[in-house]
This record gives structure tokens, sequence and C-alpha cells, in this order.
């Protein structure tokens, strides 16, 4: 018998779940797959973009920005509901992490909820697990996952829909943010843009780690 996976097993088994839940995972793709609407990010507004937050982790300590001090910020916002992006951009992250080698010790991975009237503490905590044990899930009140988001410029809504848990969806863009160690804006990324490896190698030329030849 083929060695499995323990972290894919766990994602496709949450993917699989939740598909079954939502019946509608096809309709869903439009939600981060698309470009962001004019304004999110473009230009001079990735000089506006900041690590500035107060929320929750997922072993549900109280954090704020300050806590990451000292470490590269690898920002993904989503929600643990999310059947299909947001697995596969924590997966691809995860993976990235592991190529990192020992410079991961220097970024801080932050996946921060769009949903927190359902992503609690707990079900963050199960959920970051099943990607990689270095992802830290962060969630809040709705004042304060706004607040966040709006530090990042980023797009997110309730979609209604009564075939869906508790009737609704969540629309959001899907950037991958690397902020300074300052937590300042460095650079962002798609998941569909490169893979793993050359992710990877862009960190470690950003954080100063590797040549960029």
């Amino acid at each position: 018998m083929a060695n499995v996976n323990p972290r894919k097993l766990r994602i496709a088994v949450w993917t699989v779940a939740i598909v079954a839940n939502l019946g509608l995972a096809g309709a869903y793709l439009w939600i981060v797959r698309s470009d962001p609407p004019v304004g999110t990010i473009s230009g001079s507004d990735e000089a506006d973009l900041r690590s500035d937050f107060s929320l929750t982790d997922h072993t549900g300590r109280d954090v704020t920005e300050s806590d990451y001090s000292g470490r590269w910020q690898l920002v993904v916002f989503g929600f643990t509901f999310c059947p299909d992006i947001c697995p596969t951009t924590l997966d691809y992250v995860g993976t990235t992490l592991d190529l990192l080698g020992p410079d991961v010790e220097s970024v801080a991975p932050l996946f921060v909820t769009v949903d927190p009237e359902r992503d609690t503490v707990e079900i963050m905590a199960e959920y970051v697990a099943a990607f990689h044990p270095r992802i830290i899930g962060l969630t809040g009140s709705p004042e304060q996952v706004a607040a966040v988001s709006d530090g990042f410029k980023v797009f997110y809504a309730k979609l209604e829909d009564e075939s869906a848990p508790d009737g609704y969806l969540m629309a959001h863009t899907g950037y991958i943010y690397l902020m300074r160690p300052d937590g300042r804006f460095e650079a962002v990324f798609r998941e569909s843009d490169q893979e793993p490896e050359r992710f990877a190698k862009e960190i470690l030329v950003r954080i100063g780690k590797k040549g960029s030849s």
C-alpha cells in the first residue's frame, strides 16, 4: 500500500466534507479566482497596506502585530467553510514553509478569518492544524476582523445562500501578503502565479537569506 501524506489526507477530508455539504462549489470559484475590485490593491495603494491588528490566535491567546515583531509575516485571508481556494492556498503555503528550511524561523504565517461568526478559536485550531504546524489561525470580533481587513485593503462580503451552512458563504479576495518585520508591506502574491519552489526562493530573496541569481 502506498504511503499517504497525513496532511494531504486531512485536506481531502475537509474539502470533500464541505463540498458535500454545500453542493455548489463550482459556483463558488468566482469569489477569489478573479481579480478583486478596483482599488483593493494596486499602485500607490500598496504603500498604505499595514499589519496592525488585535485578534485572538487559535490557542485562545490575544495577540497583536507586535507579537510577531522581528519576523516576516506571510498573511492569508479566508474562512474554514471555504470549499476550494482556502484549502488550496493554505496547502501551498504549508509546502512553501517546508521549502524554507531553517529560515522558516524568520517567517510568521498567519491565516486571518473573514468569517468570525463561525470561525471560533476551536474551529480555527482544528483547521490550521490540517495544513502546517506553523500556521497561526487568527479570529476575533466582526469589528476586529473588519479593522485588520481594512489595513490590508482586503475585500470580503457575506453571500446569502439558503443551501449553504447557516445560509451564507463568504466572498473574499485571495492574495498572499508578505509583510516586513516592522509591519510594512513588502509584496503580494497569488498561489496560481508560481510553483512553491519559486515562491520560497522569492521569499528568501526578499528577506535577504539568498542571492537573487
